[in-house]
């Protein structure tokens, strides 16, 4: 019987075994992968599979090392410091993650580097405390490494202080019976959304950023679920999300008529 407080996640390879060697080890743990292809659900499952706290910070460019680890505030005109949402996780141990850590500024990277090797250590320059992370902390981040250009990529240097686990879109058949689990939706129905999504990621002519994510197909089935015709939730969920150029939504909706008629 499935535990109703592990959020589902229907793994691909050996991605669970590996994250749960990694925290068993004290190892820092990188996920790579496109949008919407499981990452940040697969962090959550892990985080309640190891009963562990689970600290997300989804990371912008305006996101300092600051934001990070804490800062000074005035409070009843008093001057205190306050933990960041890092430095939480260090001092109570739990999952540290960082979504989308390219996009936060370079100083951010430089933080967690004595965090992500032997010394598992967190120095508060501002405090002048040195913190050593817990045998139950675990520092994850993710990325899309499709994104990555000159101004927004991870340095070798920080790279290789992790270890990496690779995610894309789950084969046809798993992607059917996720949207399936996830939605309610029947499988004949779920079949013919996977194809349309497949058929998305391999359009070349359209210059898309991304295809068409497993999180989209479940927002999809979700809309059917509901009673929404099939061509107008896959216009809200396959079409207008993945492009604002008229004509490759022109195009993509050639590709949803041609699965749905």
């Amino acid at each position: 019987m499935k535990d109703s407080k592990i959020p589902f996640y229907m793994p691909s390879a050996n991605e669970c075994e590996l994250f749960e060697t990694a925290f068993r080890k004290g190892l820092p743990v990188m996920l790579k992968g496109p949008t919407g292809c499981g990452k940040t659900r697969f962090v959550a499952h892990m985080a309640a599979r190891l009963g562990l706290t689970l600290t997300t910070v989804a990371c912008h460019d305006d996101l300092t090392a600051a934001d990070l680890t804490g800062r000074y505030l005035l409070k009843g005109g008093e001057t205190q410091w306050v933990d960041g949402p890092l430095t939480g996780a260090v001092r109570n141990g739990g999952i540290c993650y960082l979504d989308e850590v390219v996009e936060a500024r370079k100083d951010v990277t430089v933080v967690l580097h004595p965090l992500t090797d032997d010394r598992r250590m967190l120095p508060l320059e501002r405090t002048g405390e040195l913190l050593e992370a817990p045998e139950d902390f675990m520092m994850v981040i993710s990325y899309n490494p499709g994104y990555q250009n000159i101004l927004k990529s991870l340095k070798p240097s920080t790279r290789q202080r992790f270890i990496g686990i690779h995610f894309d879109y789950p084969p046809a058949q798993q992607e059917v019976d996720i949207i399936c689990q996830e939605t309610g939706l029947d499988k004949a129905r779920c079949v013919p959304l996977v194809n349309l999504a497949r058929s998305i990621r391999n359009l070349k002519d359209l210059d898309l950023e991304e295809g068409a994510s497993t999180r989209l197909l479940v927002y999809c089935a979700t809309l059917i679920m509901a009673g929404v015709a099939p061509l107008e939730a896959a216009e809200a969920t396959l079409i207008e999300p993945l492009s604002d150029d008229e004509s490759a939504k022109e195009g993509l909706m050639e590709v949803v008529q041609a699965t749905f008629g």
